[in-house]
């Protein structure tokens, strides 16, 4: 099995924490170059500093703010004039705020959609054709569960991550044949700051602690327990390896069984 990314470079987004930084961390141990892009510049160049370098990668970060799509422009066709080409594009940025859909103003559907939606497109428009001169290219979007089945309490965000799907989808046929593959990873409960702020809500509504929560939605998961990054984070990179050529358009679910639907 080919697994081997040797000379290929990832730019991952979001990915100082959580399953962004889980992600990029696989992709190093696999041989690529990784190229972190988040905002906050002192924790990027620390996390730069802790990626492996065993196959003598230079790994770089960007700074971008996803609620530019402007400034996410601006951010990777800087880095694209002075470096090579990307040939692994892992799209992540954090989720919008919970509540009832019908309690949303339509300003927070149109922030969500352009800083998941709008910032992928800026970015996919920028790295393709690096990728079709190469003959090989991966997307990978990390989204949710909810494309799947919606998630109470998360109207807002079902409602964006439903469209990222289909625009992933979308985007697979019309790549498919130039070497391009575009894939959706959706991460069930896992152990993030992402979580802990979901289910916090959840624990603050009900007057109970966090762990508690925890250990209820545990029951639901036929693994019977929450995920770990860094199990996500192998699922995501292994659609970015050779072997996984053939792999496209599909939205593959690190939930630990929990997704009652095929």
């Amino acid at each position: 099995m080919n697994l081997d990314l040797t000379g290929k470079t990832a730019l991952v987004c979001g990915s100082t924490q959580g399953l962004g930084w889980a992600t990029a961390v696989e992709l190093a141990q696999l041989g690529a170059t990784v190229v972190l892009l988040a905002r906050n510049e002192d924790r990027l160049k620390a996390r730069v500093a802790e990626l492996n370098r065993s196959a003598g990668q230079e790994h770089h970060y960007l700074v971008a703010d996803f609620t530019s799509p402007e400034n996410v422009k601006e951010a990777i066709q800087t880095f694209l004039r002075r470096h090579n080409t990307i040939h692994i594009l892992v799209n992540n940025t954090g989720g919008p705020a919970g509540g009832a859909i019908l309690d949303a103003e339509p300003e927070a559907f149109a922030s969500a959609f352009s800083a998941h939606l709008l910032c992928n497109q800026v970015l996919v428009q920028a790295v393709v054709p690096g990728m079709k001169a190469a003959g090989f290219g991966r997307v990978v979007n990390i989204i949710s569960t909810s494309v799947k089945m919606p998630l109470p309490g998360l109207g807002v965000s079902n409602t964006i991550r439903g469209a990222v799907a289909s625009w992933s989808k979308t985007l697979a046929g019309e790549l498919g044949p130039f070497g391009i593959t575009v894939n959706n990873v959706l991460p069930g409960y896992t152990e993030t700051a992402r979580l802990d702020y979901v289910l916090g809500q959840r624990a603050e509504r009900e007057s109970r602690s966090l762990e508690d929560i925890k250990k209820e939605v545990s029951k639901d998961i036929p693994a019977r327990r929450i995920g770990q990054p860094e199990e996500f984070g192998s699922a995501a990179a292994f659609l970015c390896t050779p072997a996984a050529a053939y792999i496209n358009g599909i939205n593959l679910p690190v939930d630990g069984g929990r997704l009652g639907c095929l």
